[in-house]
């Protein structure tokens, strides 16, 4: 029986780096194969995002740093009332620089310029539409939403990676058989696809119908649908913060 030993080729060769060109001359002249795994999921976010910097220009620094610091607290009660998550709540220091500004070509000093971000995070659009409908702007009171995000997006990624990894290792076996060869081994791995030689470019696979019929049964399932609805935040005015689904996807790339 033919032997075909497993290389899964570290796509680093994509960027020229130096390490990378090392590791394609180490490709086994010996018979091989590369195959891809991938698995795709969709989830709703559940992490809603909301930066607001203070800042205040004065000629005195303590009338500055006075305001900024009671707009700080009024935010901070706000983020509370709002239902942030605590554990999301966070407040930078206060920052302290002169400001100027230039007329007839020259730097013209203004006053000093205090600053201080403040950040939270709500698990729904509706309490994050709560607080920016409470929410009093200004010039000095400046608000910034987030991309909508995931809590456990760590763990969700590694199960994507070792859903790809078993998806290669079916994927070489399944195709190796096709041929009457048995995987023996395993050179490298990449979560990147290659782009080398073998005319493959990264984010491009070939499948379809002139491809080997091996192949063809060898592609990873479609994700499974989003049952929950988008998540909806109103206020009184009509306006309204709606999120739909994030997708997530993780490859691996290897060779056999």
């Amino acid at each position: 029986m033919k032997l075909l030993s497993a290389l899964l080729w570290s796509s680093l060769l994509a960027t020229m780096a130096p390490s990378a060109w090392a590791q394609a001359n180490t490709i086994p002249s010996q018979p091989h194969l590369l195959v891809k795994g991938s698995a795709e999921r969709q989830v709703m976010p559940d992490r809603f995002g909301v930066s607001v910097r203070l800042n205040s220009v004065d000629l005195k620094t303590e009338a500055a740093r006075r305001r900024v610091q009671d707009n700080g607290r009024q935010v901070l009660a706000l983020f509370k009332r709002s239902d942030a998550l605590a554990d999301t709540i966070k407040s930078e220091n206060l920052q302290v620089s002169p400001q100027s500004r230039y007329k007839d070509g020259e730097s013209v000093f203004v006053g000093v310029s205090v600053s201080q971000s403040l950040s939270a995070s709500f698990a729904d659009g509706a309490s994050l539409q709560r607080f920016l409908g409470a929410l009093q702007a200004s010039k000095e009171v400046q608000v910034t939403t987030q991309n909508p995000a995931y809590s456990a997006e760590g763990k969700l990624r590694a199960e994507l990676k070792a859903e790809a990894a078993r998806q290669t290792r079916e994927s070489a076996a399944g195709l190796a058989g096709a041929y009457g060869a048995k995987v023996i081994g395993l050179y490298s791995i990449s979560d990147v696809s290659p782009d080398f030689a073998y005319g493959v470019q990264a984010g491009d696979w070939p499948r379809g119908q002139n491809g080997p019929p091996a192949l063809k049964n060898l592609s990873p399932p479609k994700p499974s649908p989003v049952s929950a609805p988008p998540q909806d935040g109103f206020n009184e005015s009509g306006e309204v913060i709606a999120s739909g689904p994030i997708t997530y996807t993780e490859t691996y790339t290897p060779f056999s």
